[in-house]
Order: structure tokens, then C-alpha cells, then sequence
């Protein structure tokens, strides 16, 4: 992964946001685990949660730590062919699809919630999406109410709901909410607006 100097971001009493470093994938591992089992994310467990954490598309990835312990994670990939909002995003901003990067593997610690650590993350990772020249979206389970209440929250847009297979050989069909970030400030091309 390529990195820039970790800019100094707002943060919250006690919290700091900082580039993942592989030392991290044990502990990352470990909170994902508490997440999935308190709230089912992600919806089916990884056979190997640490490969699936460092995924090969991902270019940048952070954690918040609060009070010295790892309580958030959060990535920034290029949109594979299991992303809908980065294909439903260029056609509605005329763009190529490569121009957004997908925010993913967005989780924080059960006890860790309301300390604004899930928008600081949101925030280091729009940033860098925006440093490289792309727009952040993502894709979200419809059924993850807490994290499409925060997406409301910053202001995301949503694109479409959409019923989508994870993969051509599982059966399950699960909902998504398609997302696109707010468009920056002082953008000459207002890419997004309402549904």
C-alpha cells in the first residue's frame, strides 16, 4: 500500500486514527470477531478473517485506537465485481468506474460506540479517496441499521437498494444499500445528487 504522512485529523477525546500496520491484523481479527458476534457483521464469517481483512485490492487501510486499544478499522479498495456502487456512481456521474474507490471492512468494537470513532475512520478514508483523485462509495447490508444511520448521518447519498448474491455459486440474495460520499466542497462537477 502506498502511503502518505497520516494527516492530523479532528478526533475524539481519547481516540486517534492511524495507518494499519500488519502488526495490527491480530487484534483487528479479534475485534471483527466480537463485531460479527454482537451484530453479524461481516454476514458470513471469513475461513481466513485476517486475508480478508488485507484483501488485494485494498490500497490503504487505518485502525482507531481508543485509550492505546484498537477499537476500529477501516479500508479503502478498488471496487471489484462484487461492488454495486461503484458502477451505479459512474453512470450517474458520467465518469469511468475507476474513478471510486470503495470504502470497506468498516467495523468498531461494540464498547467503543458513540465516541465518534466510526465517522473519524469514515473521514480518514474519504480523505485519502479524495487525495488520490476518486470518489469514495460503498455498498452496505440493508439490515446494518447502525451503519446506514451513520452514512445518513455524514451526509452520504444513496444511489439504489439493490438485491445482490456475494458470489455466482452462493444461493443467499441479501439486500444493499448503495452509497456515494457527499461531493467535496469546491468540486466543479456536482457528480451526485438525489435518487
Amino acid at each position: 500500500m502506498e502511503r502518505q504522512a497520516d494527516p492530523v485529523a479532528e478526533e475524539a477525546p481519547g481516540c486517534r486514527v492511524r495507518w494499519r500496520e500488519d502488526s495490527d491484523l491480530d487484534a483487528c481479527v479479534e475485534l471483527l470477531a466480537d463485531v460479527h458476534e454482537r451484530d453479524g457483521y461481516p454476514e458470513n464469517w471469513p475461513e481466513r478473517p485476517g486475508d480478508w481483512l488485507a484483501q488485494p485490492s485494498l490500497f490503504a487501510a487505518w485502525v482507531a485506537e481508543l485509550d492505546g486499544k484498537v477499537v476500529g478499522h477501516v479500508g479503502l479498495c478498488e471496487g471489484g465485481a462484487g461492488d454495486r456502487a461503484p458502477v451505479l456512481w459512474s453512470r450517474r456521474a458520467g465518469v469511468p468506474v475507476e474513478k471510486a474507490a470503495v470504502i470497506s471492512r468498516l467495523f468498531v468494537s461494540p464498547a467503543a460506540r458513540g465516541h465518534g470513532v466510526g465517522a473519524l475512520l469514515m473521514e480518514r478514508a474519504t480523505g485519502e479517496a479524495r487525495r488520490r483523485g476518486h470518489h469514495p462509495v460503498l455498498d452496505v447490508l440493508a439490515s446494518d441499521t447502525s451503519a446506514v444511520a451513520l452514512y445518513g448521518r455524514l451526509g452520504w447519498t444513496l444511489l439504489a437498494t439493490v438485491d445482490h448474491r456475494w458470489s455466482p455459486t452462493e444461493t443467499e440474495t441479501v439486500t444493499l444499500h448503495c452509497y456515494a460520499a457527499p461531493v467535496a466542497a469546491g468540486s466543479a462537477r456536482q457528480a451526485v445528487s438525489g435518487p
